[in-house]
């Protein structure tokens, strides 16, 4: 008698208490759909697992792609042990006690493979747990996360594990899938002799974005509908209709403070910078319809209005303030059309990045060079003290000069001539290098005809 549970196979497929998903999990890697790029012939996990040398893997993908499937058809071809871990129920004293039954089950030849679903859920003390016995062979360690690992995962975990990435599933594989569960008389829906056509198919595919699971458990919940509705035991129809009954709200893959977060923000800015608006409302309307707070949107389209445009169209960003005012003052669902309008101006508007070039040089410069005190007819002299000592001494008040401008040095001298600010021919900042330029003929007309009149002195203010 074994230490551990056996996998959950198809001992009994015909337990209709299970949900149609896991009954319908393939058992072989034949029976599996996706992730070609991994287990097709001559893929690499493929060929780790027919060789028997998988080591620890952790599997990194969407929910729905078959990581829990991989996991127990690898126990399954190794004839390994197979303990699953949930990341959310399991405490270090579980840890512990499994890895002591790994390692005497070691002693007697028998091999474990721990599975940890969620495994980014686990915190550090916890992934510790696992590193002496992964290092010391008691066990091969599956881990499965819909996070990055590069952020979710201890280096040394990672540093001994291969990472494979899992893909979402098509919506031809799914529709491939679910025709397999209303074929399948010994663990599908076969017995039933459901009807159901291509574009019925179709709609469940579309709309679970890849996930397998989602997709069959829509098509169960159909399944039941039609049998309700056409009062019979076989052969109902599930129609279109009773596809969205079962569907109410498409599914959309989103974790507020996770990476997919972070990937349709950056889209999103991406297609505004890009000058794409029809992109950019899609993005935009995929987080929205996710959960997203409109305000963290609001937020992020502010700095895209300082970022991509900025004097290009300085309107922008009034544009932008005004939109988050209307999603705090309207809320949602209203306050969507206040937040694509300001999208779509930011997209069509002339692009700049030269006010974030020039902010990001001068953060260079202030990092890496000497912080040279204020010149001294840049600061104001309050007091006798301070005009004796200097203060103010030299500066020219540009309004008393006939063209405003004074040839007068305003950075320090370590700095003397740096240029930050470069205006492109874009929008506004056409004109505004126009002006630039005229400014620059001034102050060298200035600087030539110094000394022809006196410079005005102030004790106080600026």
């Amino acid at each position: 008698m074994g230490l551990f549970p056996t996998i959950p196979d198809a001992a009994n497929p015909g337990d209709r208490t299970r949900p149609l998903a896991d009954r319908m999990r393939p058992r072989t890697l034949d029976e599996f759909v996706g992730q070609e790029h991994l287990v097709g012939p001559g893929k690499p996990l493929r060929t780790q697992i027919e060789r028997d040398d998988i080591g620890s893997l952790i599997f990194w993908g969407p929910p729905g792609t078959g990581k829990t499937t991989l996991a127990q058809i690898i126990a399954r071809l190794t004839k390994a042990e197979f303990v699953e871990f949930s990341a959310v129920l399991t405490g270090i004293k579980e840890i512990k006690q499994v890895m002591a039954d790994a390692e005497r089950a070691r002693q007697y030849g028998t091999r474990t493979i721990v599975f940890i679903d969620e495994i980014h859920r686990f915190n550090k003390a916890q992934q510790d747990a696992f590193l002496p016995h992964v290092e010391k062979g008691n066990i091969r360690l599956i881990g499965a996360t819909t996070e990055n690992p590069s952020f979710e995962i201890i280096s040394a975990l990672l540093s001994r594990s291969r990472v494979y990435v899992l893909k979402p599933l098509t919506e031809e594989q799914i529709v491939e899938l679910l025709q397999r569960a209303l074929s399948d008389e010994e663990r599908g829906l076969g017995a039933m002799k459901l009807r159901a056509s291509d574009d019925v198919l179709k709609k469940i595919a579309a709309y679970s974005s890849g996930d397998a699971r989602s997709a069959y458990n829509v098509l169960e919940v159909a399944a039941s509908l039609a049998r309700g509705r056409d009062n019979k035991e076989v052969g109902a129809e599930i129609s279109d209709d009773l596809v969205q009954d079962a569907l109410q709200k498409r599914v959309l893959r989103y974790d507020k403070a996770g990476e997919e977060h972070y990937n349709l923000i950056s889209a999103l800015h991406k297609s505004v910078r890009n000058s794409d608006p029809d992109a950019a409302l899609y993005w935009l309307g995929r987080m929205l319809e996710a959960g997203e707070d409109p305000l963290y949107i609001a937020r992020r389209v502010v700095r895209m209005a300082v970022e991509d445009i900025g004097l290009a169209d300085p309107n922008a960003l009034s544009q932008c303030m005004a939109a988050r005012d209307a999603v705090d003052f309207l809320g949602m669902p209203e306050g969507n059309l206040a937040l694509a309008q300001a999208v779509v101006y930011l997209s069509v508007a002339p692009k700049s990045n030269a006010l974030y070039t020039a902010y990001g040089e001068i953060l260079g410069d202030v990092e890496r060079t000497a912080a040279e005190p204020v010149p001294l007819h840049l600061r104001n002299a309050p007091t006798g003290l301070m005009k004796g000592l200097g203060y103010g001494q030299g500066y020219q008040y540009a309004h008393d000069l006939e063209d405003k401008v004074a040839d007068m040095q305003c950075l320090p001298d370590n700095l003397r001539d740096r240029v930050y600010y470069r205006p492109t021919s874009e929008g506004l900042e056409k004109r505004i290098g126009e002006r630039l330029e005229e400014i620059k003929r001034r102050r060298s007309r200035r600087g030539n005809s110094r000394g022809t009149s006196s410079p005005r002195k102030t004790e106080s203010g600026a």
